[in-house]
């Protein structure tokens, strides 16, 4: 049999062997897996782009709690409170006593 024949005979084979699928195939698989800024390597760094904005969220909010503590500090008598609650710190003459509690019952 000639190819001919059978090509004039499936439409399968008549669509496989078209120049512009024979082209247009091997473009489409170096585009999506192979090529330097193929769908693979967009998707990792819009996953990356995605945790980068979570972590922007976080640290927003976070240097805004610092904000509003460092408001607070302004007044000299809320500083030492902090830095006798946080760092321990204590004046001369004075003892500090550290009482712990033991968050787990004991059964």
């Amino acid at each position: 049999m000639n190819f001919k024949k059978i090509k004039s005979n499936s439409k399968i084979l008549k669509f496989v062997t078209n120049t512009f699928v024979l082209i247009l195939v091997p473009f489409i698989i170096w585009m999506l897996f192979i090529d330097d800024n193929s769908y693979l390597t967009h998707r990792k760094y819009n996953i990356e782009i995605d945790n980068l904005q979570k972590t922007i969220q976080f640290y927003k909010i976070e240097i805004a709690k610092d904000k509003s503590i460092i408001k607070r500090f302004k007044d000299s008598l809320e500083l030492e409170r902090f830095a006798r609650e946080k760092y321990l710190m204590k004046k001369e003459n004075e003892d500090i006593y550290i009482i712990e509690f033991d968050t787990l019952k004991n059964e």
